[in-house]
């Protein structure tokens, strides 16, 4: 079975269809990048580009970094204009795609739900916390496999600011850090907070980071918990999206 998925990050939108039985990409991903700003049209446009690049015509999960209740309102946007806030996207995108059935989901809750079902989380209980790391953290965490939606624990305040703009990639970016000074000390540090609030037994690692894993796990130390990289990486939020609009 495959559906489409389609991942809104900050900086491109990615997406392609997905092979529900396997939990991969039945097909190499498209990607556009992010407009600035990044408004809902701007945004809706980019959507269609990455859907209409395959000719695809059934159902279409879509991620979105913020907040997502019932599967169509937008509550914040981080990493987006803040037009977005109170706009309906299920029905934004769904008459853009021409009217494609869409479902809309967060996009951490997202990667998270695959790498459960697929990925580095799979068969495992207790509390699990997946942390995407990208222009922002985004965050999605499951007691017993039961996700708990819409966590933004990227805006947890570390050190006076929100916990992304000290911790994510993109702040190693802006602030030229070694991935070995980022990891030791910003990632570190932010990984013991969100341990001290919550005890997880695992930590996942997504977003782009996750495929560079060996540059700065091996610096994470201080650490209770387990933390291994996304089996997924960065495809992990086009494959949840996909489960999402099939009803997983």
């Amino acid at each position: 079975m495959q559906i489409f998925g389609v991942d809104i990050g900050g900086s491109g939108i990615k997406g392609a269809p997905v092979d529900l039985d396997k939990g991969d990409l039945a097909q190499e991903r498209h990607k556009v990048l992010t407009p600035h700003p990044a408004t809902p049209d701007s945004v809706a446009d980019g959507v269609k580009q990455v859907v209409d690049h395959f000719g695809w015509t059934g159902p279409v999960g879509v991620t979105f970094p913020g907040v997502v209740t019932d599967g169509a309102a937008i509550r914040t946007a981080a990493n987006v204009d803040d037009s977005w806030i109170d706009t309906d996207a299920r029905a934004l995108l769904g008459e853009r795609l021409g009217g494609l059935p869409v479902t809309v989901v967060n996009d951490a809750d997202a990667a998270g739900v695959a790498e459960m079902h697929f990925g580095a989380g799979r068969d495992r209980r207790g509390t699990v916390i997946l942390l995407t790391f990208g222009t922002g953290i985004g965050s999605a965490v499951f007691s017993d496999g039961v996700l708990v939606p819409n966590t933004e624990l990227g805006h947890l305040e570390l050190d006076g600011h929100d916990a992304e703009k000290r911790a994510s990639s993109k702040a190693r970016e802006d602030h030229d850090m070694t991935w070995e000074h980022w990891a030791a000390h910003r990632v570190r540090q932010y990984l013991a907070h969100v341990e001290m609030l919550f005890s997880p037994e695992l930590f996942i690692i997504g977003g782009g980071v996750s495929r560079k894993s060996h540059k700065f796990l091996p610096h994470i130390e201080g650490i209770k918990a387990e933390i291994v990289p996304a089996q997924l990486q960065n495809n992990a939020g086009i494959v949840g999206a996909a489960m999402r609009a099939a009803g997983h």
